[in-house]
Order: structure tokens, then sequence, then C-alpha cells
């Protein structure tokens, strides 16, 4: 091969065997390391521990206005660091059962992806987000309380948040006192001035008051108008600020 020199030859060096011997071992030596070198994860991967057949968990039943047969939503869960200051609870694997077989195959491919990601470790919570994010092109549900529900998968989201927060992976958005006290108030008021309390509900179950509406925020069917502001008894959200 011909190399172009475009500096002037001041001085030269003949290259010696043994100087050529030594840096053919040293890149031999740097290739074997590099073969060995160890795979260094992003996040600690989650392994079940040794001589552990049973995990502790929880089960939470799914029972929606769409189906006649009930879904059951288990969770197991493992301890990490047990008996320090460390310690920490957290998910391991997820289990749906049902008895309808229609949703059979989504129900097999949405458990296994979800458990692999429980153990791949990190940040899970972002499960819970995504998978409320989930809409029905049919159209979602009211489940008992007034909560709207867009979708079945919606509500496995919501279990699984649920879970997350008794756990403590997740944080409950809870009301301050002084809010929670002002939303009373307003609750109070509107069952009093509502020409509508006594009547029917298309929710029995709900505890809210009939006339309320859906809550764009937190899909509780829960706002009412006074002082000609729109707010929510439920999550404390306002128009007004």
């Amino acid at each position: 091969m011909t190399i172009r020199i475009d500096n002037k030859i001041v001085g030269y060096e003949v290259v010696r065997k043994e100087e050529e011997a030594a840096a053919k071992v040293e890149a031999k030596v740097a290739a074997e390391e590099r073969t060995k070198a160890k795979i260094i994860r992003m996040t600690e991967r989650v392994l079940r521990p040794e001589g552990m057949e049973a995990l502790e968990g929880s089960t939470y039943k799914i029972k929606t206005p769409l189906d006649d047969h009930a879904m059951y939503v288990t969770i197991n869960d493992i301890v990490l660091n047990p008996n320090t200051e460390h310690e920490q609870r957290r998910p391991f694997e997820i289990f749906i059962n049902s008895k309808n077989m229609d949703h059979f195959q989504w129900i097999v491919a949405l458990t296994r992806l979800m458990s692999a990601v429980f153990r791949k470790g990190g940040d899970v919570t972002f499960l819970a987000e995504e998978l409320q994010a989930v809409f029905d092109p049919k159209g979602g549900y009211f489940k008992p309380g007034g909560k709207f529900m867009p979708s079945i998968i919606a509500e496995i989201g919501a279990v699984i948040e649920h879970h997350l927060q008794k756990i403590g992976l997740m944080e409950k958005e809870a009301l301050s006192e002084q809010q929670q006290l002002i939303l009373d108030q307003k609750r109070a008021q509107a069952e009093a001035v509502s020409t509508r309390a006594t009547e029917a509900s298309t929710d029995s179950d709900s505890s809210y008051p009939a006339s309320a509406t859906l809550c764009n925020k937190c899909h509780t069917k829960a706002v009412i108008i006074m002082d000609n502001c729109a707010t929510c008894l439920s999550c404390g959200y306002s128009k007004c600020g």
C-alpha cells in the first residue's frame, strides 16, 4: 500500500522483531479481555430468591358491566434487602384468570410482558400510567362509585397502581385537610339545593349527588357547579383554579 508523506523525513528507525512480537502479544491479550468482559446492566435484574417456592401477593377482583364473568388479578411480590434499612417490596410476577376465554390470548401476552418488566428491575411504575391510557373504541364504563374506566386494560392498570401504592412504590395523591374541608362543604351544599338528590341515579352505588357530571382529571362522576364554578368532589379539580 502506497503512503504519501507530506513532511520532510528527518530520521528513521527500524522496528525490531522483539518489539513486533511484544505488540502482537499485547493485541492478543487485549482481544481476550474484551471477549471475557462482563455485561453491565443499566438496572439491577430481579431474581427469585433461592429456596423461595412461594411468594406473598394479593388478588384483586375486576367485575365490569361488559362481561358476565369477573377477572382476578394476582400480583406476587419479593422483598429486596430483607432485614435492612434498605428493605423494599416490589412486584415480581402477575397472573390474570377469568372464565371468559374470549380474552385468553391477549391476557397471556399481557401478563408475560408485565412479569418480564417486573423482573427486569428498575422503575416499573410507568406500567400503571401506560395501561390506564388505553381506550376501548367501543366505549368505556362506569364503576360503582361513579369512576369512569375507558377500557378493561385501563382497569388492570388501575389495579396495578393500587398495588404499587399499597407496597410503597407509588405515593397516593391526597388532598390537604383544608381542601377536603372545602369539598365537604360544597358537597353538603350541593346535596341540599339539588332538586334531584332523592331521585334514582343511573349508578345506585354512587356516593355523589345525582346531578354530578364526569371529571376530566380523575374520571369520576363527581363534578358539581357551586358559586358558578365547576368543582370535582373526588379529586378537587376546579376550572377556577
